[in-house]
């Protein structure tokens, strides 16, 4: 697999006095909302590059949050203001007690394995400033749940540095791996020109949709991706407005792929400028993904559709290739807390029951809690649900008693007077289809 290399950038003023040093005191950023007062914040740029903020509450109760995001941004060089971003995304951890280190990444793109080296060299830099601490903590969201998955695994990053990591948190995390969460998009790519002919048009190059784009191509912008989902979909217009081949496509999509109106857009997206990434940029132009046995079903006429639909086979030397870097093996030897939105349109929910398979089949079934709540949000659940799983972990930490489902429902249920109890949504008998429900298998 093909390793970017970047060179370190000097963004942000704020930042430029500190880059490729020890971490410096700094202001908090402004774009952080609601951070206690007197909390204390640190950034830096680390030695690959990787933006990063540390912060410590006044009322610090000596655990460390290190946080894997998701996403994830392309180009080759870090963007400060991503680190900021997951900072005022993730306050939460700061509101209720704890220090929170958060990093860019050293580059951009979908490198599963770089993302976890540099989360793990977020340790030691916030334990240099942090000093001693009670408990450390790996939270990682979507995208970059896979990323702390994998920096988590016993001979992972997080092995070779010190202090040793006490527990994982998983939110909305995208736990089946590159080789099977994508595939759904690859089923949308050939779908979706089987149905609208127009990504690409007939007066544009030609290429195998499991390219994303060619080679050479400049990333898709947002308007141009737009103007084909509005002249195919009609989503720019009320439904009473929009055409009747317009209807069927969208029905079309929406019940063959499986996934709301309102993020076709954004998975398109992914399978174009994120599908380039991994081929050209990581695989060397090699394909990972196939479709040539699935049997696509839920239009008006599925022997038409998959008799139009573009047919690919996967190289398994890039499948395997793909696997080894952005495939988690669920080894990890840790307890493991997650939360998964039941209707998450984005990391679908039935990926959780594909990760707990994973992590029985490494022999680590024991060190996993599930937990689901009834939203349809993917970047953020709320505060109480967060809170109670982190609480819920700890306590298994501190006490060695593994919770569960209902017990960390409980508990969110007896938080503190601060927080709005009224919002707590577990499902605690809640329990995912097979992903193979969701997505054909291949």
């Amino acid at each position: 697999m093909k390793i970017s290399r970047i060179a370190g950038s000097f963004l942000l003023g704020a930042m430029v006095s500190c880059a490729m040093a020890a971490p410096m005191e700094q202001p908090c950023p402004s774009e952080v909302k609601n951070l206690p007062t007197g909390t204390t914040c640190w950034a830096g740029q680390d030695e690959m590059g990787a933006y990063y903020w540390i912060a410590k509450p006044k009322e610090w109760n000596g655990n460390l949050v290190l946080h894997s995001h998701g996403g994830p941004a392309l180009g080759k060089l870090p963007k400060a203001e991503r680190a900021i971003a997951d900072f005022d995304r993730w306050s939460i951890w700061v509101r209720s007690g704890s220090a929170l280190a958060v990093t860019s990444y050293r580059q951009g793109g979908v490198e599963v394995m770089a993302a976890a080296e540099d989360t793990a060299r977020l340790l030691p830099l916030a334990t240099s400033v942090l000093g001693k601490t009670n408990k450390v903590i790996l939270h990682g969201q979507s995208w970059g749940g896979g990323v702390a998955a994998r920096a988590a695994e016993v001979d992972g990053p997080f092995s070779k540095i010190s202090p040793k990591l006490d527990g994982v948190l998983l939110t909305n995390s995208l736990l089946a791996g590159g080789t099977k969460a994508y595939d759904f998009r690859l089923d949308l790519r050939v779908v979706w020109q089987a149905v609208c002919e127009n990504h690409p048009r007939a007066n544009e190059v030609r290429y195998p949709l499991w390219q994303g784009l060619p080679k050479d191509a400049k990333l898709m912008k947002k308007e141009d991706l737009t103007q084909r989902v509005n002249e195919c979909l009609g989503l720019d217009k009320p439904e009473s407005e929009r055409t009747a081949k317009q209807k069927d496509n969208l029905k079309t999509i929406v019940n063959v792929i499986k996934i709301p109106e309102k993020n076709i857009q954004a998975h398109l997206t992914w399978a174009t400028n994120h599908f380039q990434d991994i081929v050209w940029n990581r695989l060397d132009g090699r394909n990972p993904f196939g479709n040539e046995n699935v049997k696509y079903v839920g239009s008006s006429n599925d022997d038409a559709l998959n008799k139009k639909v573009l047919r690919y086979k996967a190289d398994p030397k890039a499948v395997a290739d793909f696997a080894k870097d952005a495939d988690p093996t669920g080894n990890i030897a840790l307890p493991m807390v997650s939360i998964n939105a039941v209707n998450d349109p984005t990391v679908f929910v039935e990926i959780a029951d594909f990760w707990k398979q994973k992590v029985e089949k490494a022999g680590k079934g024991a060190n996993l809690v599930q937990t689901f709540a009834n939203d349809n949000q993917h970047s953020y659940i709320s505060d109480v649900h967060y809170v109670s799983i982190m609480n819920g972990l700890l306590e298994w930490i501190n006490t060695k008693k593994k919770p569960t489902a209902h017990s960390i429902a409980k508990q969110c249920q007896s938080l503190d007077a601060k927080w709005d109890t009224s919002d707590c949504r577990f499902l605690p008998e809640f329990k995912p289809q097979p992903l193979s429900s969701r997505v054909p298998i291949r």
